[in-house]
């Protein structure tokens, strides 16, 4: 029976299937040999890419080649604020500082106070603003280098994205805008040019320069269909089409799916109280025995459980250790209580260090800001 999931840039449900994912979405996937080619100009290789959390690429070979002939590429990732920020979403920010590290470069960070208004129709656009400016506290708590990184809301940058989110429009018809993304004879017109205003960061950088610049953005992969028309407009503007790099989801805490703000059961939220966050741990769906003597006696599965997708993704960054807690399940070694309350410290623990990030960042926030 082939499992249902479902990957649009406004619903991930159903535990996705990556492989059937890439060949839906027509991407690429990363291969060791282009980790190598990475890691000729890195050095060393993030944990995202050695775990293969970033799976998929669309030209990233392209933006090495031109990096090593010169020509720097910038950075372009996003968020829509309709809500407090969850783990999940650290995940292509994650690796975008990684990137900035790297590579030295600028990054532009979009946040889509637009998109939200005119897709979540229960909230008020004021919400969705208060909503964006916690949310870029988060991002400022990374570590991005606020000499290169320029965070900005559509709403507010609009007399610089407008004029040229409206050339890309010219070039988007309805009946694209309804294959590729669904939309009704009932959504509003909104919707429908949204994607025109995403697609300007991709060229931002060159029309400022007055040259074509390489971009490349790392992202979670439903937001792939945005930049998939981006891809077959920009050319026609005279710009380069934007490399890609998508990332996995990292799992709820439930039995199946991605972390969801609308299970909040099942999320890890960034400003929550840390001792909730380890009880929510605590009560994590996991792929051990009924009771400790069948664990014991048949071990567990790590592959379905969301304790160990979290060492996984976030809390065991060894390679070696990692491997250990999934030998350890597998062979009865390793009980789920055990297990759960040596991620819940690690949770607590991230969340107080964050959480003190976040607090400071509130002084340094103007830094980032790119305003009309």
């Amino acid at each position: 029976m082939v499992e249902k999931f479902i990957v649009t840039p406004w619903e991930v449900r159903g535990r996705v299937n990556y492989n059937r994912l890439i060949k839906q979405f027509g991407l690429v996937p990363i291969t060791d040999e282009l980790l190598e080619k990475i890691k000729k100009f890195t050095h060393d290789l993030h944990y995202f890419f050695r775990r293969k959390i970033v799976f998929a690429h669309r030209d990233i070979d392209w933006i090495l080649s031109e990096y090593e002939k010169k020509n720097q590429f910038y950075l372009y990732t996003g968020r829509g604020p309709s809500g407090y920020t969850h783990l999940g979403h650290l995940i292509p920010w994650i690796i975008t500082k990684w990137l900035q590290d790297k590579f030295n470069a600028k990054l532009y960070f979009q946040i889509t106070d637009d998109e939200k208004f005119l897709f979540k129709e229960s909230i008020s656009l004021e919400k969705i603003k208060e909503f964006a400016y916690d949310n870029i506290l988060d991002i400022i708590a990374l570590g991005f280098d606020p000499k290169k990184t320029r965070i900005f809301l559509n709403t507010e940058y609009a007399k610089t994205l407008y004029p040229e989110a409206i050339k890309v429009a010219r070039h988007i018809t309805i009946s694209t805008a309804k294959a590729v993304f669904g939309f009704k004879n009932d959504s509003n017109i909104g919707k429908i040019f949204f994607t025109s205003m995403q697609a300007v960061p991709a060229f931002l950088e060159s029309k400022k320069m007055g040259r074509n610049v390489p971009c490349l953005i790392p992202l979670a992969a439903d937001q792939d269909p945005h930049f998939r028309i981006a891809r077959d407009v920009l050319p026609k503007l005279g710009y380069y089409k934007p490399a890609i790099l998508h990332t996995k989801f990292l799992p709820g805490l439930g039995p199946e799916g991605k972390m969801s703000t609308s299970e909040p059961e099942t999320c890890i939220f960034t400003i929550e109280d840390p001792n909730l966050a380890a009880k929510k741990v605590m009560n994590a769906f996991t792929g051990g025995g009924a009771t400790e003597k069948e664990q014991r006696e048949k071990g567990g599965n790590p592959d379905i459980c969301s304790v160990y997708q979290y060492y996984l993704f976030l809390f065991e960054q060894d390679d070696e250790k990692l491997n250990q807690i999934a030998q350890e399940c597998k062979n009865g070694k390793r009980i789920c209580g055990e297990c759960k309350q040596i991620l819940a410290e690690r949770v607590k623990k991230f969340l107080i260090e964050h959480q003190e990030k976040r607090s400071a960042a509130k002084d340094v926030l103007e830094d980032f800001m790119l305003r009309d």
